[in-house]
């Protein structure tokens, strides 16, 4: 469990630094305020949660399941929510939009939020 959260959460930062700079440069362009605003909150999200599995792979006890279930609501987490953003901003931007999307996003936030549940439920019975 310690390495599926390193290495998900290195590869969240890494394509965090990308989508942000995709969405800066080449995307600026292209997009509302609005819609840039939105795919800007994925990017966020997507870097703060890396940096959250990143801490926990360092910090885990892979002995213990609710590691584990913190670990995997936050991949689920940010799978849905920041990636199913990108889709429907992008492709908003084309006048194609992906509208099965949108109820993909909530459910992903829904994830993170139990991912943070988990972690204040382990903090408590520590």
């Amino acid at each position: 469990m310690t390495q599926i959260a390193l290495i998900f959460g290195s590869l969240f930062g890494f394509t965090a630094v990308i989508f942000g700079a995709f969405g800066a440069h080449l995307l600026k362009k292209k997009l509302t305020s609005d819609q840039l605003q939105s795919f800007e909150t994925g990017v966020k999200y997507q870097m703060y949660h890396a940096i959250v599995l990143i801490t926990l792979g360092f910090n885990l006890d892979t002995k213990t399941s609710i590691h584990s279930y913190i670990t995997y609501a936050f991949i689920i987490g940010i799978i849905l929510f920041s990636f199913s953003i990108y889709g429907l901003v992008i492709s908003s931007a084309k006048n194609k939009k992906l509208k099965f999307l949108g109820p993909i996003t909530p459910l992903g936030g829904l994830f993170l939020v139990l991912g943070w549940l988990l972690l204040i439920y382990k903090f408590i019975t520590i």
